[in-house]
């Protein structure tokens, strides 16, 4: 692959160019490059190296569909393949099991010597001084091979610790039967925050159905993967971790950009009554039932919700299969809006780290370490891993021939795709996860209940965010 190919798409700050990261260019780019995985690691950890390494990952579990259990299996086949001399003991723990025991065993020098973990944890097990210094060049790779938003998620103190692995956003879908009762455009989305507010009100009151699926719920990533989209959209913030370059020094939680999305999500839930009324307790999980029965017209998720619903049509009777197979054929998914800032999603997905040696569980084989990353960050297994659910974290990915396979397999997948560009990860501090799932989803309480004013949830929710970060 020439280092021209490599740099296309790659000229914006961002790293990727927005505006030519669309659908069609995602879908031409797929499938030009061939690559050859055993070569490009050999030049970084020669082939016949013997060693061990021991692997901790969440890996599919018996609610994953057979395809994710069928490409781990090759996963690990292809690596015994690719590196005979190296031994693998591997654990697949479940989610939510993996960061507690991962803190407990590195507290207790038992850590495994590679892990993989959800974008967001990494910063604390860094922070604590726990993870090695890791970064692409040191697997073979060139930092620009990887989404500047997923490098953020693996710098600590101006340093890199880590490799992505893979990386998801999401989309908004939206059913065209209802936008065209209510009198919309069916086949358009709205262009901005501002009129999915102004849709969410037209199909409530010339349909009687919900317009927006918004939820609120505490501590559930649900509300914030909702809400910070909204919040960035407006020019708020959690920290500033929506610019460029963020410092994570000032709070943004009560700028005028999150008191504007704030306002928004108000004027749908108390003004418009255009929401469900059960958001203060729903996750995304809730709206799948309104949405398939035709009485919820918009919601935000990944691809897998088309298949979700497919599967519920599937499943209905009578009356209920006839209107659920007009919602699936209705569905249609579209750019998250965007507003008076940007327009943005979350930028999801995991990392590759290596454990420091003084907390590792025996010594830690650093080569062997190396090859297994090297390994599952290229471009083919990168894509390959990432199948039904996320997209390679290795931007090369794009280009192999499994990505245009799965481009024709994975309906929808492309416009999910085409968001990356626009991703924003939560702000890299050790208390990311209190301030995203507690403390984002009280401010939202506060105003809908109207227990505060927006401007009074938004200061409260400041003062919060400066309590648990002292170094502001």
């Amino acid at each position: 692959m020439s280092a021209a190919s490599r740099a296309t798409a790659q000229t914006a700050p961002l790293g990727v160019d927005a505006a030519s990261w669309t659908p069609d260019y995602i879908s031409s780019i797929a499938g030009t490059v061939e690559f050859d995985t055993a070569a490009e690691c050999a030049k970084v950890v020669p082939l016949n190296y013997s060693g061990r390494v021991t692997y901790w990952y969440v890996g599919p579990n018996q609610a994953s569909p057979q395809i994710e259990h069928q490409i781990d299996a090759e996963f690990w086949a292809a690596f015994s393949k690719t590196y005979p001399n190296i031994k693998v003991e591997k654990q697949n723990l479940d989610y939510n099991e993996m960061l507690n025991k991962t803190r407990t065993a590195a507290l207790g020098n038992a850590a495994p010597m590679v892990a993989k973990f959800p974008i967001l944890w990494g910063v604390e097990f860094a922070a604590k001084g726990h993870l090695k210094q890791l970064s692409p060049e040191d697997v073979g790779f060139q930092t620009s091979e990887f989404w500047p938003g997923a490098m953020k998620s693996v710098t600590w103190g101006g340093k890199t610790y880590g490799i992505p692995t893979n990386n998801e956003t999401m989309a908004l879908i939206w059913n065209a039967s209802l936008f065209k009762e209510a009198g919309l455009e069916p086949e358009a989305p709205p262009a901005t925050w501002d009129d999915l507010v102004v849709y969410s009100k037209q199909i409530k009151q010339k349909t009687g159905k919900n317009g927006y699926g918004l939820v609120a719920r505490v501590n559930a990533g649900n509300t914030p993967f909702r809400f910070m989209p909204q919040c960035w959209a407006y020019g708020g913030g959690a920290l500033d971790e929506a610019e460029g370059k963020p410092t994570y020094k000032s709070v943004y939680i009560n700028n005028a950009g999150t008191k504007a999305a704030l306002q928004a999500s108000y004027d749908m839930y108390v003004r418009d009554k255009s929401v469900p009324t059960s958001a203060l307790t729903n996750t995304q999980t809730e709206n799948q039932d309104p949405f398939i029965a035709g009485q919820l017209a918009m919601m935000i998720s990944h691809p897998s919700e088309y298949a979700a619903m497919l599967d519920r049509a599937k499943k209905a009777t009578g009356e209920d299969k006839k209107i659920a197979d007009g919602v699936v054929a209705n569905m249609r998914y579209g750019l998250i809006p965007k507003g008076p800032a940007r327009r943005a999603v979350v930028f999801g997905g995991s990392n590759a780290h290596v454990f420091n040696p003084n907390v590792v569980d025996g010594k830690l084989d650093l080569d062997a370490a190396r090859a297994l990353i090297a390994f599952a960050t290229g471009p083919e297994w990168s894509t390959k891993l990432a199948w039904v659910s996320s997209n390679p974290g290795n931007v090369r990915g794009f280009r192999s021939k499994w990505m245009k396979q799965r481009l024709a397999e994975i309906k929808f997948l492309n416009v999910t795709t085409s968001m990356l560009p626009n991703g924003v990860p939560f702000p890299v501090v050790p208390e990311s996860s209190e301030i995203m799932n507690i403390i984002v989803p009280n401010m939202l309480q506060n105003a809908l209940t109207q227990k505060m004013t927006v401007a009074a949830a938004a200061d409260d929710a400041a003062k919060q965010i400066k309590g648990i970060l002292k170094d502001l």
